[in-house]
């Protein structure tokens, strides 16, 4: 909508924050959406190639073929019926934890939902007995990578790549649980 308004020179449109969202654990057809949305948002907004959708896929893939209900999840963020956002905590190993495949569409940005998510993956982290928790991503992301930060993660150590078909630099975070 915020692009139909710019292209026809209307105002620019905020989230409409009284509307509340919700969220819960997957369901049939969840990892779909993910695998799709990823690869058009990703290409959209900074031209990353099918390289980048094949890897979410295999993220997703693996999730479930693996899926230990006590120590992994997806949630998933609902807003007036629709998908918004999502993310995962999959294992790593025994005592830690990745936060994997943090998506918030454009329409939901700025309210919040990209915090209470990387907020579950927290909590669950902790709940389900992990001592530490990490997550890579590329520090063109930079909404996400403050998300990260307030939440208490740190940069542990990067790296250049062009693995989605563009020069990019890798950022691997941690964080200790408590």
């Amino acid at each position: 909508m915020r692009a139909i308004r710019e292209e026809l020179g209307g105002p620019d449109v905020r989230p409409d924050r009284s509307q509340p969202f919700l969220i819960r654990t997957h369901r049939p057809g969840d990892m779909g959406w993910i695998v799709h949305r990823h690869g058009v948002l990703y290409s959209e907004e900074f031209g990353w190639d099918e390289r980048f959708e094949a890897l979410v896929a295999g993220v997703v893939s693996q999730f479930i073929k693996k899926l230990d209900p006590a120590r992994e999840r997806c949630w998933i963020a609902e807003r007036d019926g629709e998908i918004v956002g999502s993310i995962f905590c999959v294992a790593k190993n025994k005592t830690t934890a990745q936060l994997r495949l943090l998506l918030v569409e454009p329409s939901a940005r700025g309210l919040g939902i990209g915090s209470r998510l990387v907020d579950e993956v927290i909590r669950f982290a902790r709940q389900a007995g992990y001592k530490r928790l990490e997550l890579w991503t590329q520090r063109n992301l930079t909404s996400a990578r403050k998300i990260y930060k307030a939440a208490g993660f740190a940069i542990e150590g990067t790296e250049g790549h062009e693995y989605f078909g563009v020069a990019l630099q890798a950022e691997n975070w941690g964080m200790e649980l408590k």
